[in-house]
């Protein structure tokens, strides 16, 4: 689909208006920003769909967000959220909607795509994945032999493990703790075999997520299951009794062995990193019941309703984004560190990888014109304390600036004696010092002997986001997901990219179709790679007789 022809971002008058206005604030410290507003701290927060929204501790001022926001106006950003939330085939080189949003919708609402209300659908499949999850974790749902189901496998990969897996992670106090759920992803068969090494395949159910059931990865590690589960059940049938599946290639899944009474489609309008809340998340369901899902669904909802209608100034997903803009195209800032303060969200780091980088990690426009200017950038993190006693150092006296969110609860899911407040006490501390350091002035009041004095002074102006929420409820998780993606959408609109299509990880899975029959050969295969890679091949194949 051929796109119209925009005007290159750097020739926009607001991006030039942007990078004089750097030239201006760039070296401004946080310390000579606060020291002239008394009131910044208040003043530059949002508080909109259950997320108090901090972003005092940035390199800019009121002018600067007004700016960014000329920026995001010019890119046309708002025409851009209308076509998202209207049906438009926005996912230009594959000629399709993203329609995610979709997901969340209410029941009797509408969604458009090419004159088709596609809200019915997605409820179909709702109340279809709610009456399955009720009967497993009811323990209706009973094995080959009469055994009740106690062990859930997904096995997926990209978007069809890694939302699954951060859902689950983040609200297992929600889960029924009778059951047992793992997820499969890497072709290693290490992942597998770790994954049911404890388990009864007469107890054991598995989730099969490929949309076209033709993954490499997830059709391999279903093949391994099916095999798992046969050597001990021994009869085909079993298969129906023990697998079920989230495809749209009803053939493929018949083929398999799985009864297509039991499996959950979804449309091409839901892509693999956005598709979570879909019957992708079935697992997600079955852990935490069909009220709970629901419930994360109403706080994406939230957070798109929000997104579609806020000013931009007011807006968290547009902040978030041009904030991410600012310090990534006018700072040369190439990472942004997510740092929860909650334990349960562990994985949400591992899960915003993908939901970011794999959207926004784009070297071309949409009209296949060559950026000169950076794109995505890299986003990781882990959980705080621990991260305090890996890489903060980095981050608080390196070289490199990284600006950070910090995501935080005011109530704890367990409360245990002080361990809430020191949490909370080291996420408000860890925010000031990166901002406002210290200096060597301050280390010679302190009597700190001169020597030392460098070693000990933090620069401080590094900027963070503080997101602080109530709870970490299934609403409150489907703010923080919904939140992301319409960041990334932001800068997607801002860079002119497109960010629901991903060519880039299609020329390894190509090459690796050509290799595996070579590794695999009996005899010598006749090479036709670089010399490299010929030479690791022989390598290989000498070594594994």
């Amino acid at each position: 689909m051929q796109q119209k022809i925009k005007t290159p971002l750097k020739f926009l008058p607001q991006w030039k208006a942007l990078e004089a206005h750097h030239m201006k604030i760039g070296r401004t410290h946080l310390r000579d920003f606060f020291a002239a507003d008394n009131g910044r701290g208040e003043e530059m927060t949002v508080e909109a769909a259950g997320i108090y929204f901090d972003y005092s501790k940035h390199r800019v001022k009121t002018e600067t967000i007004k700016l960014l926001a000329g920026l995001a106006d010019a890119s046309g950003l708002r025409a851009s959220i209308e076509a998202m939330f209207t049906g438009k085939r926005i996912n230009v080189t594959e000629g399709r909607a993203a329609l995610h949003i979709a997901l969340r919708a209410p029941k009797g609402s509408s969604v458009m795509m090419d004159g088709e209300n596609v809200v019915p659908k997605v409820h179909e499949v709702l109340e279809k994945m709610e009456a399955f999850a009720d009967r497993v974790r009811a323990g209706g749902w009973t094995g080959h032999t009469g055994k009740t189901i106690k062990n859930i496998v997904n096995i997926g990969i990209g978007g069809s493990d890694l939302g699954p897996v951060m859902a689950y992670e983040a609200l297992r106090n929600y889960s029924q703790r009778g059951l047992t759920f793992r997820f499969v992803s890497n072709i290693d068969g290490t992942d597998f075999a770790e994954a049911v090494v404890d388990l009864d395949p007469a107890e054991t159910l598995f989730i099969v997520a490929s949309k076209t059931f033709t993954t490499q990865e997830t059709m391999t590690n279903a093949g391994t299951a099916r095999d798992w589960a046969l050597a001990r059940l021994k009869d085909k049938e079993a298969i129906a009794k023990h697998f079920v599946a989230v495809s749209t290639n009803a053939a493929k899944v018949s083929e398999f062995g799985i009864d297509t009474a039991n499996m959950f489609g979804f449309w091409d309008w839901v892509g693999g990193r956005y598709s979570m809340f879909s019957a992708i998340g079935l697992s997600t369901m079955i852990a935490i019941g069909p009220e709970n899902f629901r419930a994360m669904l109403d706080g994406a909802r939230e957070m798109d309703e929000h997104y579609r209608t806020a000013p931009f100034e007011k807006n968290l997903p547009v902040l978030m984004g041009m904030l991410g803009v600012w310090y990534n195209n006018f700072f040369d800032a190439q990472s942004i560190a997510v740092l929860p303060y909650e334990q349960y969200l562990k994985r949400f780091p591992a899960y915003l990888q993908q939901l970011t980088m794999e959207s926004n990690g784009k070297r071309v426009t949409l009209e296949g014109r060559p950026v000169d200017y950076q794109t995505g950038q890299v986003y990781w993190g882990e959980p705080g304390t621990n991260g305090q006693h890996s890489f903060y150092q980095l981050i608080h006296q390196g070289t490199k600036l990284i600006p950070c969110d910090f995501i935080a609860f005011s109530k704890p899911v367990h409360k245990l004696g002080r361990h809430h407040d020191l949490l909370m006490a080291n996420v408000f501390a860890q925010a000031s010092a990166l901002a406002f350091g210290k200096t060597a002035e301050e280390l010679k009041k302190e009597g700190v002997k001169d020597w030392l004095i460098p070693h000990k002074t933090f620069e401080g102006n590094r900027p963070s986001t503080t997101m602080l929420l109530d709870e970490l409820t299934p609403a409150a998780l489907g703010r923080l997901v919904a939140l992301y993606e319409h960041c990334v959408f932001t800068q997607s609109a801002i860079w002119q990219v497109g960010p629901f299509d991903q060519w880039g990880v299609e020329l390894g899975k190509a090459l690796a179709g050509r290799i595996a029959p070579e590794l695999e050969a009996k005899d010598e295969p006749k090479l036709a790679h670089d010399s490299s890679t010929n030479a690791l091949i022989r390598r290989y194949r000498a070594a594994k007789g």
